[in-house]
């Protein structure tokens, strides 16, 4: 399938004496959708964050594209690892396409300045999001729904080989939880992109996603295709509350006892 877009290796991620996975392997391929799942503080979010090179792991290395982020640099790195956290601050006044373009910036030469073609494709990135009626809104004025998809239109204006994306629902209504997830999906399909995505709703995981990461939290964690890893036993053991599975269109939800 040649050189893997993601790879980890014998990963330990830890914060202080607090070990969250120890010893992780996995790769990710061009076109695979990898859904990581666990309870609140079991260290998903700081996992995604030495994926994306952001934090050093305890042990082991991270690849992607078959180098590390420190061989390769800031900006060979951006051009290959689009990063959408769960939390961002915006310090200063700027447009909803203003906010876009930074999307494009890995792209830019030192001293470049955004070209046509650059404008154009974040106004496809966008209308993708529904935000096209929004270019010239301040960021400031923004429902927590309307920011987060311009976050993701910023991410998809930047068009990266690998998206890693904390939570990237967080905040949106049903309408536009399920569109998004169908973009990222399309990022997959149509361009090759690989995906890694801390979900909450194990559904979506099992509907969006080719494969699974099940992080416990204590240095344990399982890693496989949707199918084997979304099962109600494992989930039930994952979240420590018995779950029970629904099936229904050849779709599966799970749902407390």
């Amino acid at each position: 399938m040649g050189t893997p877009i993601l790879e980890a290796r014998k990963l330990t991620v830890a914060i202080g004496d607090k070990i969250f996975c120890r010893d992780l392997d996995f790769v990710l391929h061009a076109g695979e959708r990898l859904a990581i799942l666990g309870r609140n503080g079991a260290g998903k979010s700081t996992l995604l964050s030495v994926l994306a090179g952001l934090r050093a792991p305890r042990s082991g290395e991270v690849l992607i594209d078959g180098a590390s982020y420190a061989a390769l640099g800031a900006r060979a790195s951006a051009l290959i690892r689009g990063w959408l956290p769960q939390v961002r601050g915006d310090a200063f006044a700027s447009t909803v396409l203003e906010t876009a373009l930074v999307g494009r910036h890995p792209h830019l030469e030192r001293w470049g300045w955004e070209s046509e073609q650059d404008a154009k494709i974040v106004r496809q990135a966008l209308a993708a999001v529904d935000l096209s009626r929004f270019e010239a809104r301040d960021i400031q004025t923004l429902s927590a729904g309307e920011r987060q998809r311009l976050a993701i239109a910023t991410l998809l204006a930047q068009q990266p080989k690998l998206l890693l994306l904390d939570e990237p629902i967080a905040h949106l209504d049903l309408k536009h939880q399920i569109a998004m997830l169908e973009l990222f999906a399309a990022a997959a399909r149509e361009r090759g992109a690989a995906l890694a995505m801390v979900l909450h709703e194990p559904a979506l995981a099992w509907r969006f996603c080719d494969r699974a990461l099940l992080i416990h939290g204590d240095g344990r964690s399982e890693c496989g295709p949707v199918r084997e890893m979304l099962t109600a036993e494992r989930l039930s053991s994952l979240y420590q509350y018995p779950l029970e599975a629904i099936e229904s269109d050849g779709r599966i939800s799970f749902v407390p006892r």
